[in-house]
C-alpha cells in the first residue's frame, strides 16, 4: 500500500516536471479584441483533454461489462483485487494543475507587463496633452486676432458702402435732377413756341404734329398747360407784380389759351381716330386712344363719348320699339300682364346689351368700373325712364280714371309691375358690372315721382272699386225688381230685400281687394314704420267698407221688418167691426203675418253673413296685417282699437233688428192665441164627457210657429248673441203667455188642459238652453195647481210651494168657483195686504 502510494507521488512529480518544460503559451495579443474566457480555456486543455475524452469513450463500448464491471461501487472504490489492476480515474489532472500553475504565472508576468506599458502610455499621454494644450492657446490667441481683424475690416467695408450710397443717392439725385432740368428745357422750349402769338399752332414743333407721337404729345401738352395754369394762379395770389412778371404772366396767359386749343384739337382728333376704330371693331385701337384721352380730365369725355354713341341712345326706332314691346300699338288698351311680359322680354335684351358693351369697356379702357358706371346710369335715367313716362301716367285724385278703363286700380298694377321688373333689371345690372354705382338707390330715385302719392292713390282706388260694386248690386236688384212686374206692396219689399241681402261673396272681394292693395304696400315700403303706416290706411279702407256694406245690408233687412209691423198695426181686428170686414182684415193680418215671418229669416240671414264677414276680416287681420303692424310700437293695438269702432256701428244695427225680430215674433204669438184662443178650451162643460188632455189648438198653432220662425235663429246666431236672443225671447213669452190667461176663466178641468199646455211651452223653450226661462214655465207649472186642487186644499199647496204665493193671488181669482166658494175670505191670511 505504502509503494502504491509512493508510486503515485513519484508519478505526479514526473508529471509537473514534464508539464513545467513546456513552452510559453499565453501572449498579450490574447487578450485583445473580442476577448472570451472559454476560448482562452480551450486552447489551454485541448492537448491534454483528448486523450481522457477517448478512454471514456473506450469504457462506455463494453470493453469493462462482465464480472469485473459489477466491481466498481458508486463511491468510487474498487472491489477485491480489481483495486490493484486498475489505472487512475483522470490521469492528466496532474498536467493540468501543472499547466494552471504555468498559466498562472504568465499571467502574472503578462500584467506586470501590461502595467509598464501602461506607465508608459500614460507618461507619453501627459506629455502629449502638455504640448496640445499649449498649442490650444496659441491658436486662441491667433482667433482672437483673426477675429479682431475681421471686425475692423467689416466696420471698414461697412463705411464704405455707406460712402458708396451716399454717393450713389447724390449721383441719383444729380442725374434726376439734371434729367428734370433737361426736360424742363424741353418744356420751356415748347412752352415758348405755344407763347407765340394767340391762336397761332402753325410753327409748332413735329412732335405735336405727328401722329406716331400723339402720347408723348399729350402728355407733354398736359404738363405745359398745368405748369401755364399753376404760374397763372400764384401770380394772382401773390403781390402786385412788376412790369416784367405782367409781361411773364400775359405771355403765360397766352400760352395757357394755345395749349387749351391745341388739347381739345387733339383731343377731337383722338375722339374721331376712336370713333373710326369703333366702326371697324379694332379694340387695340381704340385701347390706344382711350389710354391716350385718359390724360384729359381723367378719360371723362371720351367715357361719356363712348356712352353717348352707343345706338341704345341714339336710335329714335329703339325707343319706339321699346314702348311697342311694352305698351304695345297706341289705342290698345295694355294689361298687366302683357306689360309684365313686355317688361321681362325688353329689360332682359338691355341686360344682354349691357353685357355685350362691358366686354368691349373691358378690353378697351383703362377705368372700366367707371365706364359701367356710367353706361347703367346712362340706361337707367334715359331709356327706362323715358320707357316710364310713357308707361305710367299719374292720374288725377280729383277725377279718377273711370272704371270702363280699368280705373286707378289699373294704373296702381301697373305702377306695381313696373317696379318690380325695374328692381329685377337693377339686380341683373349689378350682376353685369356697375362700378361704384349705387344703381338700387337711382333705380328708386325713379319711381320717387310715382310713391310720392302712392298711399293717397291706394285709398282712392279702394274706394273707387267700393262705389262701383255697390252701384252694380244696386243695378242688378233694379233690374230683378222691374222683372217681376207689379206685385203686391209686402211681397215686393220681400223680395226686393232679399235680392239687396249682405252676401259673403262680396266681403271677401273686398279683402281680395285689400290684400291686393297691402302687396302692393310691402312692395314699395321698405321702412317698417312707413309700411305700418300705409297698411293701417289700407286696412282701414276695409274697415269703412265692411262696416258700411253690412250696416246697410242690415239696415235694409230691419226694413223689411218694420214693413211688416206697420202692415200688423193697419190690419188690427177692432171690437165693432162686421163679419165681413173682420173677415177681409184677418185676411190681411194673415198676410202681414206672412211678410213678418219672411222678413225674420232675411233678417237672421242677414246676421249670419254679417257674422261671417267680420270673421273672414278678423282672420284676414290675423293672418295677414299682424305680422305687419307687431314691429312698430302701438300700430297693432290702434288698429284693434280702429277695428272695433268700425264694427260697433253693424253691431248696433244687428241689436235693433233683433229686438224687431222679437217683437215681430210676439205679434204673432199674441195674434195666434186670440185667434185660436176658445173661452170652452180651459172652461169645459161638466157633461161627463172625459177631459181632453191634448194642448189646447192655440198651443199647438204657436208652437208650430215658434218651432218653424226660430229655426233660421238656431242657424243664424251662436254663442252669446244666440243665448242673450233666445233668453230675452224665453222671457218675453213668458211674460205674453201671463197676460194672455189673464183673460180666461178655469174649472178644474180647464186647469189640467193649461197644464198641458206649459208643460208644451215649457218642453219648447228647453230647446233655449236658458235656465232662467226654464225655471219660469216650471213654476208657471206649479202654480197651474192652483185651478186643479179643490179649495180647501189651496192652503197646504201653497204652504207646500211658497215659491208661487207671491204670483199666485191673481191666478186664483180666475177659478170659476172663486166668488161662489168665497176663496178670497179663505186665503185672506196668505195676502193680508190686500184684504
Amino acid at each position: 500500500m505504502k509503494d502504491s502510494r509512493d508510486a503515485v507521488k513519484n508519478d505526479k512529480a514526473s508529471k509537473s516536471s514534464a508539464v513545467s518544460s513546456l513552452p510559453l503559451i499565453l501572449d498579450v495579443d490574447d487578450f485583445k479584441g473580442d476577448f472570451s474566457f472559454d476560448a482562452l480555456f480551450g486552447n489551454l486543455v485541448n492537448e491534454l483533454l483528448p486523450s481522457f475524452q477517448d478512454e471514456e469513450t473506450y469504457s462506455s463500448e463494453g470493453h469493462g461489462s462482465g464480472a469485473g464491471g459489477n466491481d466498481a461501487l458508486s463511491n468510487g472504490h474498487l472491489r477485491g483485487d480489481a483495486a490493484k489492476s486498475a489505472a487512475p480515474l483522470f490521469p492528466e489532472v496532474d498536467k493540468l494543475l501543472g499547466l494552471f500553475k504555468d498559466s498562472y504565472k504568465e499571467l502574472v508576468d503578462l500584467r506586470k507587463q501590461v502595467d509598464g506599458r501602461l506607465n508608459n502610455l500614460k507618461k507619453e499621454v501627459s506629455v502629449q496633452d502638455s504640448k496640445h494644450r499649449k498649442t490650444l492657446a496659441e491658436l486662441e490667441k491667433g482667433v482672437d486676432g483673426l477675429f479682431d481683424s475681421f471686425a475692423r475690416l467689416d466696420s471698414r467695408i461697412s463705411s464704405v458702402g455707406q460712402t458708396a450710397a451716399k454717393i450713389g443717392d447724390h449721383l441719383q439725385s444729380a442725374d434726376a435732377q439734371r434729367e428734370t432740368a433737361s426736360q424742363t428745357i424741353e418744356l420751356i422750349k415748347y412752352l415758348m413756341e405755344f407763347n407765340s402769338s394767340p391762336g397761332d399752332l402753325m410753327e409748332l414743333s413735329p412732335l405735336f404734329s405727328d401722329d406716331s407721337r400723339v402720347a408723348e404729345a399729350a402728355s407733354i401738352a398736359q404738363k405745359l398747360r398745368s405748369f401755364a395754369e399753376e404760374d397763372i394762379g400764384r401770380q394772382g395770389v401773390g403781390a402786385q407784380p412788376v412790369m416784367g412778371n405782367a409781361a411773364a404772366s400775359r405771355g403765360l396767359e397766352v400760352a395757357v389759351a394755345n395749349l387749351q386749343d391745341y388739347c381739345n384739337e387733339l383731343e377731337n382728333r383722338l375722339l374721331a381716330r376712336f370713333d373710326a376704330a369703333s366702326q371697324r371693331r379694332e379694340l387695340s385701337s381704340m385701347a390706344e386712344c382711350a389710354k391716350i384721352l385718359s390724360q384729359f380730365n381723367r378719360g371723362t369725355s371720351a367715357m361719356q363719348h363712348y356712352v353717348a354713341t352707343r345706338p341704345m341712345f341714339i336710335d329714335v326706332e329703339v325707343m319706339n320699339a321699346d314702348t311697342r314691346l311694352v305698351v304695345g300699338d297706341q289705342g290698345a288698351q295694355a294689361s298687366p300682364s302683357n306689360v309684365s311680359r313686355g317688361l321681362s322680354s325688353l329689360y332682359k335684351e338691355i341686360t344682354d346689351t349691357v353685357r355685350k358693351e362691358a366686354a368691349t369697356i373691358m378690353a378697351v379702357f383703362p377705368s372700366p368700373n367707371e365706364v359701367m358706371s356710367i353706361l347703367v346710369q346712362r340706361v337707367l335715367e334715359q331709356r327706362v325712364t323715358a320707357l316710364l313716362d310713357k308707361l305710367l301716367v299719374k292720374p288725377s285724385l280729383v277725377n279718377l280714371p273711370p272704371m270702363e278703363e280699368g280705373g286707378l286700380l289699373l294704373y296702381l298694377r301697373m305702377l306695381a309691375v313696373a317696379y318690380e321688373k325695374t328692381q329685377e333689371l337693377a339686380r341683373d345690372l349689378r350682376a353685369v358690372g356697375c362700378g361704384d354705382l349705387d344703381v338700387e338707390g337711382l333705380t328708386e330715385s325713379l319711381f320717387s315721382a310715382y310713391k310720392d302719392e302712392y298711399p293717397e292713390q291706394e285709398q282712392a282706388s279702394l274706394r273707387q272699386l267700393y262705389h262701383a260694386k255697390m252701384e252694380e248690386l244696386r243695378a242688378e236688384s233694379q233690374q230683378i225688381s222691374e222683372a217681376t212686374g207689379t206685385i203686391g206692396r209686402s211681397k215686393g219689399a220681400s223680395l226686393a230685400s232679399s235680392h239687396q241681402q249682405i252676401s259673403v261673396t262680396v266681403v271677401t272681394e273686398f279683402v281680395r281687394w285689400n290684400e291686393e292693395a297691402i302687396s302692393r304696400c310691402t312692395l314699395f315700403s321698405s321702412q317698417p314704420a312707413t309700411l305700418a303706416t300705409n297698411v293701417r290706411a289700407v286696412f282701414t279702407c276695409l274697415l269703412d267698407q265692411v262696416s258700411q256694406y253690412i250696416t246697410e245690408g242690415l239696415e235694409r233687412a230691419r226694413e223689411g221688418l218694420t214693413e211688416a209691423a206697420n202692415l200688423r198695426e193697419r190690419f188690427m181686428l177692432g171690437a165693432s167691426l162686421s163679419r165681413r170686414v173682420a173677415a177681409a182684415a184677418a185676411s190681411a193680418a194673415e198676410a202681414a203675418a206672412t211678410a213678418g215671418e219672411s222678413s225674420f229669416r232675411s233678417f237672421m240671414v242677414a246676421v249670419q253673413r254679417c257674422g261671417s264677414s267680420v270673421a273672414i276680416v278678423q282672420q284676414y287681420f290675423a293672418n295677414s296685417i299682424s305680422r305687419v303692424l307687431l314691429p312698430v310700437d302701438g300700430a297693432h293695438a290702434a288698429s284693434c282699437e280702429e277695428m272695433a269702432t268700425a264694427m260697433s256701428s253693424a253691431e248696433t244695427a244687428a241689436y235693433k233688428g233683433l229686438q224687431q225680430c222679437i217683437e215681430t215674433v210676439m205679434a204673432e204669438v199674441e195674434r195666434l192665441l186670440a185667434a185660436e184662443q176658445k173661452a170652452t178650451d180651459y172652461r169645459s162643460p161638466d157633461d161627463g164627457i172625459a177631459p181632453d188632455h191634448r194642448p189646447t189648438n192655440a198651443c199647438t198653432r204657436v208652437v208650430a210657429y215658434l218651432s218653424r220662425v226660430l229655426e233660421s235663429a238656431f242657424t243664424a246666431l251662436e254663442g252669446l248673441n244666440k243665448q242673450a236672443f233666445l233668453t230675452e225671447l224665453g222671457n218675453r213669452l213668458h211674460k205674453g203667455l201671463l197676460n194672455h190667461w189673464q183673460k180666461f176663466t178655469f174649472n178644474p178641468s180647464g186647469g189640467l188642459r193649461l197644464k198641458r199646455d206649459i208643460t208644451e211651452y215649457g218642453e219648447f223653450v228647453r230647446s233655449f238652453n236658458a235656465p232662467t226661462v226654464d225655471e219660469k214655465f216650471e213654476l208657471l207649472g206649479i202654480m197651474a195647481n192652483v185651478f186643479i186642487v179643490a179649495p180647501e186644499s189651496l192652503l197646504t199647496l201653497f204652504e207646500g210651494t211658497p215659491s208661487i204665493r207671491k204670483d199666485s193671488q191673481r191666478f186664483i181669482q180666475l177659478r170659476e168657483d172663486y166668488k161662489s166658494a168665497k176663496l178670497a175670505v179663505k186665503l185672506s191670511s196668505l195676502w193680508p195686504s190686500s184684504s
